[in-house]
């Protein structure tokens, strides 16, 4: 018998593919925003997951959050591919 993957066996559950975009303040040069991505699996809308690890960057991680943008994937659904024709990068 196949092994369910436990990605699908979370999403039956409820939990969602989270992503979240933190801007925090550099503590070696508070002007300036550095921006951090986290993804994991998670409940909304509460986010218990999400909600930790903030709390986690408070407590433990010198810079300060600017902002939290949140987004999620509501229900279960095949995979999408799409070709990009550009990227571009500002370092």
């Amino acid at each position: 018998m196949p092994e369910i993957d436990r990605d699908f066996a979370a999403q039956m559950t409820g939990m969602r593919l989270t992503t979240a975009e933190v801007l925090y303040y550099m503590p070696d040069h508070p002007s300036l925003l550095q921006s951090f991505v986290w993804q994991t699996q998670d409940m909304a809308p509460k986010y218990p997951r999400l909600i930790r690890f903030l709390d986690f960057w408070r407590q433990e991680i010198e810079a300060v959050i600017h902002t939290v943008r949140v987004v999620h994937l509501g229900v279960i659904s095949p995979a999408h591919w799409r070709k990009v024709d550009l990227e571009l990068r500002l370092n």
